[in-house]
């Protein structure tokens, strides 16, 4: 690996991080316009679907894959079920409750939940140490509960961070299974493949989601909203995926993940910056506890 090949993984997985922690961002500006979430997910999903089809195709004709058995269609459905529709649906529908920056707090413990499915449906024991480390997280996902509680006590609204902190948990928990059924389906199928064909799936779920609960004509929506939809599609969804890839491709996934633990301090800053999220003690110590569980966890030894 070249200094300028390594420079360049850097920036890749830097940008992807700020990319997949724009997207809390970008659908918070969007809800005073009066979308809904499932029409703008379907917006979101529907502008990438072309990228995800076209990156399928190069991997086809790069790679000369064999047709995919009626086993691995299966698992791609359920990849795409549970990764990039039900995780995030369920993500839009808790960010009409709480705060951008306590959602990318929640959503970020999802690789303790694959220690703990792990041990359930795989008997990978878990550590005392790997305890521990789940239990610093949570203690700081609680912090930041109690934050954003007593925030919204003030305002009588202290139920809306109760529902949308269990949606946006139940958003974890989808993506924690993904990424179990995605370490089997990587390793038979490639990284390129799997992400193209089960991202193009969930696509095509939101958009009959969508098809199926409300009338087309919700999808002409006032510019604002398409552009926002568009900056979610191209910056939080198609670039850093393929950054993130390329990323990992350049310096592996240890480092990357690494970099990743950066997405909850980016979205905490830019929800006071742009969003005007107020910021307290509680947060600023259950980001770190958070933060520093997620990265202990995902240690070896």
């Amino acid at each position: 690996m070249t200094p300028s090949g390594h420079r360049l993984g850097l920036l890749f997985a830097l940008l992807g991080a700020v990319g997949f922690s724009f997207k809390a961002i970008l659908i918070k500006l969007a809800y005073p316009y009066g979308v809904d979430a499932v029409t703008l997910l379907a917006l979101r999903m529907g502008l990438s679907l072309p990228f995800f089809l076209a990156l399928g195709w190069i991997d086809g004709r790069r790679q000369r894959h064999a047709p995919l058995a009626a086993r691995d269609v299966g698992l791609m459905f359920g990849l795409g079920l549970t990764g990039y529709y039900l995780a995030s649906y369920l993500d839009f529908l808790g960010l009409q409750y709480i705060s951008a920056a306590l959602e990318r707090l929640i959503l970020f413990a999802y690789p303790t939940l694959v220690v703990v499915f792990s041990a359930l449906f795989l008997g990978k024991p878990i550590t005392r140490r790997a305890l521990a480390c789940i239990g610093l997280c949570y203690a700081g996902i609680a912090l930041a509960v109690a934050h954003d509680l007593d925030i919204a006590g003030v305002a009588g609204n202290a139920h809306n961070v109760w529902v949308g902190g269990a949606l946006v948990f139940g958003s974890a928990v989808s993506y924690a299974l993904y990424l179990m059924g995605n370490g089997q389906a990587v390793g038979r199928l490639g990284a390129a493949r799997v992400t193209a064909w089960a991202s193009a799936i969930a696509c095509l779920l939101c958009l009959g989601h969508f098809a199926l609960t409300r009338p087309l004509g919700l999808l002409v929506q006032p510019a604002p909203v398409l552009g926002l939809a568009a900056a979610m599609a191209l910056f939080s969804t198609v670039l850093p995926v393929w950054m993130v890839s390329e990323a990992i491709r350049r310096l592996g996934a240890g480092p990357v993940s690494l970099i990743g633990t950066l997405g909850p301090v980016v979205t905490l800053f830019l929800g006071w910056l742009i969003l005007a999220e107020p910021i307290g003690l509680f947060q600023l110590l259950g980001g770190t506890l958070v933060v520093a569980g997620v990265v202990l966890v995902g240690k070896r030894g």
